[in-house]
């Protein structure tokens, strides 16, 4: 008989994380230690749920490019080698933002598991425009990238990845929380 459970996904991190700036390439954005999914605990059918509150500054008016991923486990616990579930498009931000607050959230089902697995999902990412307003993005922005194949016979961690389309010192993200929880 199988059994049926819903539970979070650790490690948990006891800080909010870094901020990150001067960057221009996808990479990961996360408070450590970040959540790990241990090989083969994905099931077909099984449900993944990520959520993650951040903040955010610019100087001008850079695109910024947010989402979560799956990566490979560091010697020092940061992630590598994304794989991208669902990020956002390149949104514009606004000029001299200061600490303006977005949160993600995405769900996903296993289709597959295995070298070949699968898992396919969407989810949403609310972003502030200002200190009291705030806008909605779907993420992926398209049907082909809802479906994303992963290898779930080894380990991964669950992260915030992040691109900034400048690189400046006064362009930096601060992710304050990454939970995921399993659903089996």
């Amino acid at each position: 008989m199988d059994a049926y459970y819903t539970t979070p996904v650790g490690p948990f991190a006891t800080a909010i994380g870094a901020n990150f700036n001067t960057f221009t390439a996808r990479q990961f954005v996360d408070p450590l230690p970040v959540p790990v999914l241990a090989p083969n605990q994905l099931r077909p059918g099984s449900k993944l749920k990520i959520e993650a509150e951040w903040e955010y500054s610019t100087t001008g008016t850079p695109t910024l490019v947010i989402g979560c991923a799956l990566g490979i486990l560091g010697a020092t616990g940061s992630l590598g080698t994304p794989i991208v579930l669902a990020e956002t498009r390149a949104i514009t931000t606004p000029s001299a933002a200061a600490s303006f607050s977005g949160r993600l959230e995405y769900r996903g089902i296993v289709t597959a598991v295995g070298t070949a697995g699968s898992i396919t999902g969407s989810g949403q990412v609310d972003f502030s425009t200002s200190l009291t307003v705030n806008t909605s993005e779907p993420i992926p922005t398209t049907l082909a990238l809802r479906t994303v194949a992963i290898d779930t016979t080894i380990q991964r961690g669950i992260g915030i990845v992040a691109t900034w389309g400048t690189s400046s010192v006064s362009n930096n993200i601060r992710v304050y929380n990454v939970s995921a929880l399993l659903l089996n």
